[in-house]
């Protein structure tokens, strides 16, 4: 089955064509949201934001080439545009319509910390066996999953799809998308509570994803978080943890120079030792997750251990960085309390000083200042000498660090400031939600000498 084209597209969507039709047969090259990223043979999808307007940008995407835009406006005779009422609600059933052109499984990853390298990690073990897809970066909402959708062909024998959601109702209109066969709570965390409420708002949230699954899918759900352990999801539950009570658990959990881990994983009769070449010992559960997984779709335990040697991480998260002077710790993709406390108790992995740069942990609600003071505790409580905060919430850790502390008001200054603050061997945490761009002081970190 090849790329899907723009006559299932415009079908799909019950848009109007007002190309020429030998346009129509063709598939598009790639599929963009973005009109600097629009080029030769680009479907462009003219998105109406909250900072600006796709369609500001039509004429010029097709000036350089591209093969159509998905729009609400007409143009000129012969213009390659679908148009349609709503773009959102056509980029939804163009997703449902791109998902039923396929039978092979569908695994939905979803939960409120990890589910990147959770996707990542069950990607490499399904690709020891099958032509494994799998969303790319964080393509994961209700824009994303239908243009990713659209590049998938036939060749493929899985797909791996992270599904993420901040408010309520956001799961059902996705999983109505993507439609898993199987799904992954990787947990519940204190995650987007200013619109979810709390850890229990935010499960319900997450668990519409049942609402897509067929009566015969499998969850695959964290064994150690209560919640999921307790939550009945009206089909097959397999448990993948440290506790005894877990279906598949892992044993003998250690890092390795605090650039990999070790572990056997325990399943019925079956026990694989494995290494990944992954940072923090709370990698595991992504680990776990991945083999439960594999099991249930019937790889062996050589393939498991094969596909886990194949894992790399993705951009800014878990990155370990050895510089001339320092151990960077690049985590700085996103922030809640639950991926903070992971990140500070997995820095012991490592020899010399503790330094956490944090910055503001968003989409906080009404909580947030308790809980940066908390994770301000947590850091000192747990080793770190140095506790360097900057954003507005994020000053309540560096208080909560007491003379331990520091915070600054600006990213620049902060930046200034670090020659003079970090030592020779020092090991520094880099982590923020990902709108603080920290990854700028991640950068500037590797560049000292």
């Amino acid at each position: 089955m090849t790329q899907i084209t723009l006559k299932e597209i415009t079908e799909a969507c019950g848009g109007q064509w007002q190309g020429r039709e030998e346009r129509l047969p063709l598939c598009p090259e790639n599929v963009v949201t973005d009109s600097r990223k629009a080029g030769e043979g680009s479907l462009f999808i003219a998105i109406r934001g909250e900072r600006t307007d796709g369609h500001r940008y039509i004429g010029d995407v097709l000036e350089r080439g591209a093969l159509a835009v998905l729009c609400e406006e007409p143009g000129a005779d012969g213009d390659p545009r679908i148009v349609v009422p709503d773009v959102l609600a056509a980029l939804l059933a163009i997703g449902r319509y791109a998902r039923s052109r396929f039978t092979f499984p569908f695994i939905g990853v979803t939960g409120s910390v990890g589910k990147t390298t959770a996707k990542e990690m069950i990607a490499s073990v399904l690709s020891a066996r099958y032509n494994t897809f799998k969303t790319p970066g964080s393509m994961n909402g209700q824009i994303g999953l239908p243009v990713t959708l659209m590049s998938l062909t036939g060749d493929r024998e899985a797909a791996v799809i992270e599904m993420g959601v901040s408010m309520f109702g956001e799961m059902t209109r996705i999983t109505d998308i993507v439609r898993p066969d199987y799904a992954v709570f990787t947990n519940i965390g204190d995650a987007h509570l200013e619109f979810l409420g709390d850890r229990k708002g935010v499960l319900r949230a997450k668990s519409e994803i049942v609402s897509g699954m067929k009566e015969d899918a499998v969850i695959f759900a964290n064994g150690d978080d209560e919640l999921l352990r307790q939550a009945d999801f009206h089909r097959k539950k397999v448990l993948f943890g440290l506790g005894e009570h877990c279906d598949v658990r892992a044993v003998n959990v250690e890092s390795i120079d605090g650039l990999a881990m070790r572990c056997r994983i325990l399943a019925e009769d079956r026990e694989i030792p494995v290494e990944v070449p992954a940072y923090g010992t709370y990698m595991v559960y992504s680990v776990l997750a991945a083999a439960a997984v594999g099991m249930t779709l019937g790889l062996s335990d050589q393939e498991i251990v094969r596909g886990m040697t194949l894992f790399k991480t993705v951009g800014h998260r878990s990155r370990v960085v050895k510089t001339p002077l320092y151990t960077l710790i690049d985590d700085c993709y996103n922030a809640n309390p639950t991926s903070n406390a992971a990140a500070i108790d997995s820095m012991a992995a490592f020899n010399g000083r503790k330094v956490c740069i944090l910055g503001d942990m968003r989409e906080m609600g009404e909580t947030s200042k308790e809980l940066h003071v908390q994770i301000g505790r947590y850091a000192v409580e747990h080793g770190a000498e140095l506790v360097i905060t900057q954003g507005d919430d994020a000053e309540y850790m560096s208080r909560a660090a007491g003379d331990r502390g520091l915070h600054y008001s600006d990213k620049a200054s902060l930046i200034g400031a670090l020659p003079a603050l970090l030592k020779p061997g020092d090991v520094v945490l880099v982590k923020a939600s990902n709108s603080m761009h920290f990854e700028e002081i991640a950068e500037a970190i590797e560049k000292m000498i």
